[in-house]
Order: C-alpha cells, then structure tokens, then sequence
C-alpha cells in the first residue's frame, strides 16, 4: 500500500502544530478549511488528520443522504438552526454541484390539520431560506398526487405538497473533502488509532497505532482537535455530554414511482424519508429512526423495532409493497449535545465547540448539513491561538470542492463497473480493505444480499491490486460478512 507509506513517515517523522483526530465529516471539513487558509495565504501550517478506521466510514457515510435544512425542527422553534442549515444547503449546492444534487420531496397530506400545520412550516420554511432558496413548496391535490405516485394510499388523503432539498452521496462528499486537504499538504492517514496523548512542554505527544501493521509510532503537536464524533467519551472520557442517538435505514426494492422522495410525518412528528437511491436508481433509502443507543459505538445495527417501525411506514403507505423486505441495512450514531428533552427526536442538533482545561477543542453536535460552518468555526478558534492571519479567512463559502483537475469518473456518479469502481478506489481514494470500496467510495456494499461466495470475486481484483495474499483475501472477505446489518424478515 504504497499510498499509505508517505502519510505514515510524516506522522512518524514531522512535528505538526495541529493534529486532528477523527475523519468524520467534521474532520474532513477542519483539514480542508485551514488548508485552503494556509494556502491562500503563503503561512505555512502543519495539519495531520487520523482515523482509527476508513474516513467517513461511520456516522458521516451512514445518514440519510441528504443535505436539508432540517423542516421538521420547525416544529421546537429552533429557527436559527433551520436558517443556518438552509444557508449552508445552497452553499454546499454551489461548491460541490457533482454530489450535491436538488431533490423534490413529496408530502402526503392525510388529514385537514396536516394540510393546514405542515402548508404553514413548509412556508416558513421557504422564508428562512430567503433569496438563496432552491425552489419554493407549492400545494398539488389529491389528483396529482396520484398522478406523480399512484401507488400510494389514497384512503383518508386531502392533499399533497412539494417541497425542495437536496441529495448527496455523504461518504464520498466527506471523503473528498479529505482528498482536497491533502492535495494542499494536510497529512491524512486512515486506520491509524490514538492510544494514549501525553501533553508535554512543546503541546502534544500522541501515541498511535496503525491498525493494518500494528506497529505504534508517536505523533508530536501543538493542537489536538477532537473530532471523533460518537467514540469523543471512549476516547476522551467526556461521554456524559453526549447523547448518542441511533438513526437506522433501510434499503428495499423500489416503490417510488416518481423521480421525487417521499417525506412523511407519522402521528408523533418524526419524518421518515422514502428516497429513490442505488447505483441505478432500483432501490428505496428508507430511514430514519431515533433511539438512544446505550452500547458500544463500535457495534451500531437495526433492532427488530427499527425494522418494524420503517417497514410499517412503507406498507402504510404502499399498499401494494406489503410483502416488501429489506434487502440491506445501515445504522449510524448522532452525537448531540445532551440537553433537557424527554425524547431524542426532540433533542437539540445544535453544536458545541469549546476548548477544554487541557487545551483540547472539541467539536460535538451538529448535522452533517451544518459541518461546514462548524469547521469554519473550529478553524477560527484554532488559528486564533497558532496563526492570527488567518483568522477570519473564510474561503470554504466559495471555493469549490476539489477542483484540481478532478476527473468525475462512473465511480463519481455511482455507476459503472464494479471492478472498475474499486480499481478507481484503491488507486485514487485510499481505499485499503474491501469494506472501504464496498461502503464509503461507493454503495455497492448495501445494494444486494452479499455473502462469503459472492464477496469473493471483488476480494480477489483489490488482491491483485494491494499484493494480498489468500489468507488476507480469506480475512477480508469474512470481515465484510460480519460488518454488513442484516435486518429481519417482518
């Protein structure tokens, strides 16, 4: 894996005045906003960014796919929120028009109070999001929602509304942001764990451990920035600030008919998406859940009532679909600032960005749509201790996303070739196990009910192309088995 050597020796070789650890979104987004600072400028500025496993192989890759300004939040008045996120939604739409994509959405209306209550959030919602709106709601009748979806229960239906956010590939957009910091001298590294950080008279000695050789090095630095997300309280031992909220999804064969997703507000307010996705369009998205998760951020699956829960939406309200089973699964852990609320659907997305006694700033809470300002944020305090001049550069509002000759090949669009994907993979994104190419490059890990027969062919071309031998294939293959979620059969 010769990509990885390079990153290795400077980890092992350099001192860095920031080390950030955790290659989630938050992390990802850091690198890149004071890269582009540091480059802008002509002031060096030494960044290193670790990740115990793949980057955005975690909650970053496994969400709902969407950058939206979160319309449900409307409903505990956390309008700044919602501003915020809209604003960041036509931002990230500008940068990054390769992966972030329009989508219409529609609402079915069952009763008069939801026309009425859900007419007036979608309203508003269109008034927070003022000029750099991407297009406003309007109201469609009971005809032309049978029309646009007519597989869709019509018993007890008054109306529709469509509204408009926008799709991403979350992993890859995480992912690229990465790609980006690196190609402007961040040092980035993946399957690298921190072990141990000792604060010394120069700032940090982090001991860390490369997960594929096992071998334990020490990275030196002035700065530490937490950015690990849901393993901030394994890693830190600040776990009674978070509330780690479980959002689990499905993938079933597809039921919309249109080109548009479905968003539905059931009897308590939670919504649940139902969104065209795979590599060709044949698959329902379907999520997502809150549920307080009290187990290990390693081990994050489905439970039977999630399933449940998700399957009984989509047979509410596709009739015809009421044999429908899961063909795959995903779950990922939310990191929210904990605060007073009854439930997690009604706990805070906002964030929490503060320096700790120790001098480490943490970055906590948050939605994946936001992630950009929150890094804006984080960089501003961190150049405001290590690099003054840059302070106040904000250049991530325009710059466009990895715009270095960046050739979008089928691999960037989700088609194409599988072989041909984790070729692209291995060689251009850092993929250095099976699962990386199968869940974060591309999707292809959730689009068919894999097995240790059907793992290997796939298994064998990364061999060929990282010098592994069967024993390692064999290992791959079997670690694959027992990442992928299978749900049961409702």
């Amino acid at each position: 894996m010769p990509h990885r050597q390079a990153p290795l020796a400077r980890l092992r070789d350099e001192a860095f005045d920031v080390l950030l650890v955790g290659g989630g979104i938050n992390g990802a987004g850091i690198a890149r906003d004071l890269s582009l600072r540091a480059t802008a400028a002509g002031e060096p500025l030494r960044v290193a960014l670790i990740e115990k496993n793949h980057f955005a192989s975690g909650t970053s890759g496994r969400n709902s796919q969407l950058i939206h300004g979160g319309l449900r939040y409307l409903k505990y008045f956390e309008f700044r929120l919602v501003h915020e996120a809209l604003r960041e939604r036509s931002i990230l739409l500008a940068i990054a028009p390769h992966l972030v994509k329009p989508l219409p959405l529609l609402i079915p209306m069952y009763s008069h109070f939801s026309r009425v209550f859900y007419g007036t959030g979608l309203w508003l919602y269109d008034m927070l999001a003022g000029e750099r709106n991407i297009g406003k709601h309007r109201q469609v009748s009971v005809e032309d929602v049978a029309l646009l979806e007519p597989g869709l229960n019509r018993e007890d239906l008054v109306s529709g509304a469509i509204f408009y956010d926008c799709r991403v590939h979350a992993a890859r957009f995480c992912l690229e942001n990465v790609l980006e910091a690196e190609a402007n001298g961040v040092c980035a590294a993946n399957y690298v764990e921190a072990v141990s950080f000792n604060r010394v008279k120069e700032g940090w000695q982090v001991d860390c451990r490369d997960r594929l050789s096992g071998t334990v090095f020490t990275v030196r630095a002035q700065k530490l920035v937490d950015t690990t997300g849901p393993w901030s309280g394994d890693v830190w031992g600040d776990g009674e600030q978070l509330r780690l909220v479980r959002g689990s999804h499905l993938i079933i064969p597809r039921v919309n008919q249109s080109g548009k997703a479905i968003a539905y507000f059931d009897d308590d307010g939670r919504i649940v998406f139902l969104i065209p996705w795979g590599s060709a369009g044949q698959f329902t998205l379907v999520g997502t859940t809150d549920a307080d998760h009290e187990g290990s951020p390693d081990d994050v699956r489905i439970s039977r009532a999630e399933t449940e829960y998700l399957l009984g939406i989509v047979r509410r309200l596709y009739p015809a679909a009421s044999g429908v089973q899961p063909v795959a699964a995903y779950s990922a852990l939310r990191p929210l600032v904990r605060d007073d609320a009854d439930s997690p659907t009604s706990t805070s997305r906002e964030h929490r960005i503060w320096n700790s006694d120790d001098g480490v700033l943490h970055v906590s809470g948050g939605k994946y749509t936001t992630y950009r300002a929150m890094s804006e944020e984080a960089a501003d305090m961190v150049c405001a201790e290590l690099a003054p001049g840059l302070q106040g550069m904000h250049p991530t509002a325009s710059a466009p996303l990895y715009p270095q000759g960046r050739v979008h090949s089928p691999l960037m669009a989700g088609q194409g070739d599988l072989m041909e994907q984790l070729e692209h993979a291995v060689a251009h994104e850092r993929a250095v196990r099976l699962s990386d190419a199968l869940f974060v490059s591309t999707y292809r890990g959730y689009e068919q009910v894999w097995d240790e027969a059907s793992l290997g062919p796939p298994a064998a071309r990364m061999g060929r192309l990282l010098d592994w031998d069967e024993r390692r294939r064999g290992e791959e293959v079997a670690r694959t088995v027992r990442m992928i979620d299978r749900p049961e059969a409702v």
